[in-house]
C-alpha cells in the first residue's frame, strides 16, 4: 500500500482515487476548503480522506497533479518545500479555453506544463502521463475497442517505474505503455489535446484516447 495525495478533487481526481483505493492505496484528496466537501464528489468511497493541497502534499509518499493545468504552475510551485524529495505524477493539460468551454490553445507553446513544474520543483521527480484522454479512460483502459496508449515522459527512471505500477493497478497494460523518455517529450503529448476539443464537438463526450497505432 502506498500513501497517494491527489491535488485537484473534480473529475479526473475523484476518479483516480476511487480506483486508486480499491486497488488497496492510503489515498486522500487535496482541496482547497476540506471542511466544506458535501456534495463535491458524490458517491466518492468512505475510505477516501479530504485534506487541503498542503497537507496532502506534505504527507503523501506519491502526489498527482489533478488541478486545472493553467493554474497548475502557480498552485504547485508554492508547494516546493512540501514536494520536495516527492514523486509528483503530472495529468493535467495547461490551455486556454475557447469561447466554447473546451480547450484552446497550450499555455506554454514550445515548452509544457510538465517541464515547467520540474523546473520550479527541482527537487521533485515529475513524471508526466495519462494527459492524452478523457478522464474516464485513464481508470478503465480496457473498455475501448481499440488498446490506447499512455505515454511516460521524465527524467527519472525510477519514478518512471513507480509510475508503471501504479498505471498497472489503473488497468494498464504493460504494452500499452509507451515511454518517451526525458521531460522535455512531454512537450510533444501535452500538444495532443489540440485534437480533443474538435473530437469533442464532433462526437461528443464519449471515451477515446490518442494512441499509438502499430
Amino acid at each position: 500500500m502506498t500513501s497517494i495525495g491527489i491535488l485537484g478533487a473534480g473529475r479526473v481526481g475523484a476518479n483516480l482515487a476511487g480506483k486508486l483505493s480499491a486497488a488497496g492505496h492510503r489515498v486522500t484528496l487535496g482541496v482547497r476548503n476540506p471542511e466544506d466537501t458535501a456534495g463535491l464528489t458524490p458517491g466518492i468511497a468512505p475510505q477516501i480522506a479530504f485534506a487541503d493541497q498542503r497537507t496532502t502534499a506534505r504527507t503523501a509518499d506519491i502526489v498527482i497533479n489533478a488541478t486545472p493545468g493553467d493554474s497548475s504552475l502557480d498552485r504547485l510551485a508554492g508547494l516546493r518545500t512540501e514536494l520536495s524529495g516527492k514523486l509528483l505524477v503530472d495529468v493535467s493539460n495547461a490551455t486556454r479555453d475557447a469561447d466554447d468551454g473546451l480547450p484552446g490553445d497550450l499555455c506554454y507553446p514550445g515548452s509544457s506544463l510538465a517541464e515547467k513544474l520540474q523546473g520550479a520543483l527541482p527537487d521533485t521527480h515529475v513524471v508526466k502521463t495519462l494527459n492524452t484522454m478523457l478522464f474516464m479512460v485513464m481508470t478503465a483502459p480496457e473498455t475501448l475497442a481499440v488498446p490506447p496508449t499512455a505515454y511516460l515522459s521524465g527524467d527519472d527512471q525510477n519514478a518512471k517505474e513507480i509510475v508503471t505500477r501504479l498505471l498497472g493497478d489503473l488497468g494498464w497494460q504493460p504494452g500499452w505503455i509507451e515511454d518517451l523518455g526525458g521531460i522535455t517529450t512531454a512537450r510533444a503529448t501535452e500538444a495532443m489535446i489540440l485534437v480533443v476539443p474538435h473530437i469533442l464537438r464532433r462526437h461528443g463526450f464519449k471515451p477515446f484516447a490518442v494512441s499509438l497505432a502499430r
